[in-house]
């Protein structure tokens, strides 16, 4: 065995005593199915899919219990992402105080509505909602697609994007306040809507995750951290770990495929997916 390998042996065992270690004695999940969570999350989070459908399927296929536990564990992973943007958009998001803006003037409907109808935003929350908007998210975009040239989409960069787009693309994302509707499917479709190139739109739908996710998050976070305890710290450190990684990766590849193709493969999914999440009955 080559040297440099013995020696890298001895570190990881030691990595992997102290995962084993904060995972406590109680049986919450493996680290194994916190890392799959993690993939899964990273994933989804922006693409224009269900990434709460994702997760809901992907905890049922591996017997994981759907209690307090994993939902403060899914909260914490959601968190992952939004760091992942924050590095790839660095240089646009640190030397530019107007998109920042931008941004907060687009995520203030959302905030407000959130805000003020959360408890019937709640009442609304079920698989068949879930199942049922996947499906038109995805319709919408077979349709946006067949619809969409070039030459009607004027805005090319996040600089000529003005405050009344960032607005409306806001009263937009308020829809996916309704259970089963993508953050980001109707943020990019929106944008598209109001004169954005494809590459644009998705590029400000991923920033206005920004605002929107850590508030929801810290939301959740500070109404939920009764449930939080030091066991199972090993299972949301690995979740949020790999959900970091993952997320950056699949951001990065999204704006590559986006930007030689289009979004017709993600309408497609969206459909084919809400139709077998239906037929396999997803317990949410």
């Amino acid at each position: 065995m080559p040297k440099h390998i013995k020696q890298l042996l001895p570190k990881l065992n030691n990595l992997l005593d102290i995962l084993l270690y904060l995972h406590g004695s109680r049986s919450i999940m493996t680290l194994y199915e916190a890392a799959i969570l993690g993939i899964v999350e990273g994933v989804t989070e922006y693409l224009p899919v269900s990434s709460t459908a994702h997760i809901a399927l992907t905890s049922q296929i591996m017997g994981v219990a759907q209690d307090d536990f994993m939902n403060s564990f899914n909260i914490i992973i959601q968190i992952a992402p939004i760091f992942s943007v924050m590095i790839i958009y660095f240089n646009t998001l640190f030397h530019s105080l107007e998109i920042w803006k931008k941004l907060i003037v687009s995520f203030i409907p959302t905030g407000a509505i959130g805000f003020l109808f959360h408890k019937q935003i709640e009442t609304m929350f079920s698989a068949n909602s879930i199942v049922l908007w996947m499906i038109a998210t995805g319709i919408f975009f077979l349709i946006i697609e067949f619809l969409y040239t070039r030459r009607g989409h004027t805005t090319v960069d996040l600089d000529q994007v003005s405050y009344k787009q960032a607005l409306s693309i806001g009263f937009i994302q308020a829809l996916s306040l309704i259970p089963g509707v993508s953050r980001s499917g109707s943020t990019i479709l929106g944008g598209m809507l109001l004169g954005m190139k494809r590459e644009l739109s998705m590029s400000f739908s991923f920033l206005l995750a920004i605002p929107t996710m850590t508030a929801a998050s810290g939301y959740t976070l500070l109404k939920e951290y009764s449930t939080f305890s030091s066991d199972g710290l090993g299972v949301i450190a690995v979740g949020f770990v790999v959900s970091f990684i993952v997320g950056w990766a699949a951001v990065k590849s999204f704006l590559a495929i986006v930007s030689r193709y289009n979004f017709t493969p993600f309408g497609i999914y969206l459909i084919a997916s809400g139709i077998l999440f239906g037929l396999f009955g997803v317990e949410l």
